[in-house]
């Protein structure tokens, strides 16, 4: 009997019992399904981590940065303002560095609100002096420099270059953990994804998985069946996620590049957000392999 009931298992034993699910690698939807999966996904994990760095460098370059203005219609004044406020500032153990920024580039700056050909002609510039300062440009030293300048420069304003970006680097920030969650989306999809395949399987095949049971296997030998199908789909759709999330990626990375923004230029992705995006698929195999075992032993045991 029990050598009648190994000839019976027998075609359910290692890779002769695929046949339970009985299609090629990549010839049904599951592998294409999970590639779909790990590209979107290392999409939104390249954008996640980009803004990550891309926020952290922003906010520890205007940490310590402050800009003053001189608002004055005569540009003589100005001028002479401006001279004295950056001799003054130069003078402070605060400051580490200050920087009068020539008209010309003023203009420049001005040039997307103001259009083009805008100068002191026919609408007044301000003055700009850019501060490095040793610490954080916190509110202390902000009302502290602004009454060092009040006597020698009255028409100067002095500011936090981060509160200018903070609701910029909010907004950042909120995208960056929309991303995550996209990302956990995309993981319970995919899981979702994969349990329904585990039990269509397993309806298909209800009638041989009995007879499997009346002669003696376990579920865990069954179990093993599908999680052995599901591995091999999901290491196909997994690599060529990776292949297409990948592409995707360097080929946004190149657009971004060409806009030659120094914000932009914060969020470029390193050697470790590499590595990061390359264990993507990694755990995708990984849900796919648990969620399918879980689903059929979880099945397996209402059956009989």
């Amino acid at each position: 009997m029990v050598r009648a009931a190994e000839r019976g298992l027998a075609p359910f034993r290692g890779k002769r019992a695929a046949h339970l699910l009985p299609r090629a690698r990549l010839g049904g939807p599951m592998p294409w399904v999970i590639a779909i999966m790990v590209a979107i996904t290392v999409l939104s994990a390249a954008g996640g981590l980009a803004l990550a760095n891309l926020v952290a460098r922003a906010s520890g370059d205007l940490a310590g940065s402050a800009t003053v203005q001189i608002v004055e219609p005569n540009p003589a004044i100005r001028d002479a303002q401006a001279q004295a406020a950056a001799a003054m500032l130069a003078r402070d153990p605060a400051v580490v560095s200050v920087s009068v920024l020539p008209q010309d580039r003023v203009e420049r700056l001005l040039e997307p609100w103001l259009g083009a050909g805008a100068s002191d002609e026919s609408l007044p510039m301000p003055a700009l002096i850019d501060l490095r300062l040793q610490s954080e440009a916190d509110a202390a030293t902000l009302d502290r420099l602004r009454d060092m300048l009040a006597e020698t420069a009255p028409a100067a304003r002095i500011d936090a270059q981060s509160d200018w970006l903070a609701p910029v680097l909010t907004a950042l920030s909120t995208l960056r953990w929309m991303a995550m969650g996209l990302i956990a989306l995309l993981a319970f999809t995919g899981g979702a994804a994969v349990w329904l395949a585990a039990r269509n399987a397993l309806d298909t095949n209800r009638d041989t998985i009995e007879i499997v049971h009346l002669l003696g296997g376990d579920d865990d030998q069954i179990a093993r069946i599908f999680q052995r199908s599901i591995l091999l789909d999901a290491l196909a759709g997994g690599f060529l996620g990776l292949v297409l999330g990948s592409g995707a990626v360097m080929l946004m990375a190149a657009q971004f590049a060409a806009l030659d923004s120094g914000l932009v230029a914060g969020g470029t992705l390193g050697p470790t957000d590499w590595l990061v995006l390359v264990t993507v698929p990694l755990f995708a195999i990984a849900i796919a392999v648990y969620t399918a075992r879980m689903t059929v032993l979880s099945s397996l045991r209402k059956m009989l």
